[in-house]
């Protein structure tokens, strides 16, 4: 332990020279940035800037990419809330309430708690990183094909979260979602599935593509038939600040969905995404009232925007300790470690403790510096708010738009955008929601991936995943997540009108 507090010590004092808190406030302000535009999120965000440091120190070159890839986790909940269109995938659970509180007028609560949320969940993760990295490494070690099919069944019990008034609508939904993750090349076989002899559609449909036509071109839509040629009166603003009731309100929301999404973070290929959604879950099925979720409860901002921070933090420990990267973003912070001469796994402790402790120190001072940069923008950013909608909605369409054709440079993914977003906008009329929709996309592919392997490496069939304790655990706790809602209407006491 006090070895531990030594390393640490070093740690802050790489990062504390002037040169790399200088490149922390940049890569933090630059995440920023880059999180609030749609279709780049934090894989695009560092493949731009990368180039930058192939001449810095490793240990700069890696704070400045970990200060970007924490500032497009913060950018990404921005214009979620503001304009429901999702900075990047892990803050599309973000919009299902944010975008309810904007509407109502509490549009700096929901921005402040985004904030607020992200950093305390950023602290946690750092500590349980700085302490427990090469123990929690092993244990994300043990997961194989049937325990990752059973996470990922798990995280699709959430659609009985995301399913508002009719469970049978949100099942559609979601089978919508899987639907959409089929199309492509089948990885086993190579064999094209549902591409309809479309070249474009080999490699499947881009995840910013489909949550842009889903959320934001849906959006506009609705928003021209409500508004009808009138011009309607912007959202009348109430307080910009958090207060102490929605703090205390949201408090263990935040800490709950720190630890969701720091486990999430360290198993590989399941990312910030998968734990925002099953924290979300979470913290609706905890609830004594879940009818408030989806219409601006606070905690439903706060949970997700927690866990998707932690796993941010929960990606880097395969990374630094075996060499695996825990998701895309990892991995491109894995190949500039190896374009820096730098070799990821147990020995890079011992063969650079300045990257490793001056990167872990450089987690802390990144998480300071981007609350003290967001909590003050909070007012300006409500701002958005005051913009007559003739003016707004073409603006979310130019930026939709810009951020849809920059995925892959493709007229054909422009299509796809605007079909989706009909889609949706018909969906939307018809009370179907567009979360499981989401869900379906995100864990579809995953799902299978870890099905075939599961039956290919099995004896006994689908039996393996009932003779393996964990995955049955989570079987079970996937089917009771579905009936619970079910359950609690029939067990709750009804009360009878005088």
């Amino acid at each position: 332990m006090i070895e531990v507090w030594q390393h640490l010590l070093f740690g802050f004092g790489v990062a504390l020279r002037p040169e790399n808190l200088g490149l922390a406030l940049a890569g933090a302000l630059l995440g920023t940035i880059v999180g609030v535009l749609p279709g780049i999120g934090p894989v695009g965000g560092i493949a731009i800037l990368l180039p930058l440091t192939f001449k810095l120190p490793p240990a700069s070159a890696m704070i400045m990419l970990t200060a970007v890839y924490y500032g497009t986790m913060y950018g990404g909940s921005t214009t979620s809330i503001l304009m429901n269109v999702p900075g990047e995938a892990s803050s599309v659970v973000t919009s299902f309430d944010g975008y309810a509180m904007a509407q109502q007028g509490r549009a700096g609560p929901a921005l402040a708690i985004a904030a607020v949320g992200s950093f305390i969940a950023g602290t946690l993760s750092i500590i349980a990183l700085t302490f427990f990295s090469p123990l929690l490494a092993s244990w994300g070690l043990t997961f194989g094909p049937p325990e990752y099919f059973g996470l990922m069944l798990f995280g699709l019990s959430a659609v009985s979260s995301l399913a508002g008034d009719s469970l049978v609508k949100a099942l559609l939904s979601m089978g919508l979602g899987l639907m959409l993750a089929t199309v492509g090349t089948d990885l086993v076989t190579g064999v094209p599935r549902f591409t309809f002899g479309i070249p474009y559609l080999l490699d499947g449909i881009d995840f910013v593509v489909v949550v842009i036509g889903l959320f934001a071109i849906s959006e506009v839509l609705v928003s021209i038939e409500e508004a009808r040629g009138e011009v309607r009166v912007p959202i009348k603003l109430g307080r910009i600040w958090l207060s102490v009731k929605d703090f205390l309100e949201s408090f263990w929301a935040i800490v709950r969905g720190s630890v969701i999404g720091f486990y999430i973070g360290i198993l590989p290929a399941a990312g910030a995404t998968i734990a925002s959604f099953l924290s979300y879950s979470v913290e609706k099925q905890l609830a004594r009232d879940p009818s408030t979720f989806g219409k601006g409860d606070i905690r439903g901002v706060a949970s997700p925007e927690s866990a998707n921070n932690a796993a941010a933090v929960g990606n880097m420990i395969p990374m630094l300790t075996l060499g695996i990267p825990g998701s895309s973003t990892t991995a491109l912070m894995l190949g500039a470690l190896l374009v820096l001469n730098v070799i990821p796994g147990p020995l890079l402790f011992q063969d650079h403790p300045d990257v490793v402790w001056g990167l872990v120190a450089s987690m802390y001072v990144s998480n300071l510096i981007l609350l003290i940069l967001n909590l003050p923008l909070v007012g300006l950013f409500v701002r958005i708010l005051y913009v007559p909608e003739r003016l707004l909605l073409p603006l979310i369409v130019a930026i939709c738009v810009i951020g849809t054709y920059a995925v892959n440079f493709s007229v054909f993914d422009l299509q796809v955008m605007a079909l989706l977003g009909l889609v949706a906008y018909y969906m939307r009329r018809n009370d179907y929601p567009l979360g499981p929709a989401i869900l379906g996309l995100v864990l579809g592919d995953l799902m299978e991936q870890n099905l075939r392997r599961s039956l290919i490496m099995s004896r006994t069939g689908a039996m393996i995943f009932f003779t393996r304790p964990f995955t049955a655990v989570l079987i079970a706790l996937s089917v009771l997540s579905i009936l619970a809602p079910a359950l609690l209407r029939v067990l709750r006491p009804r009360h009878r009108p005088a």
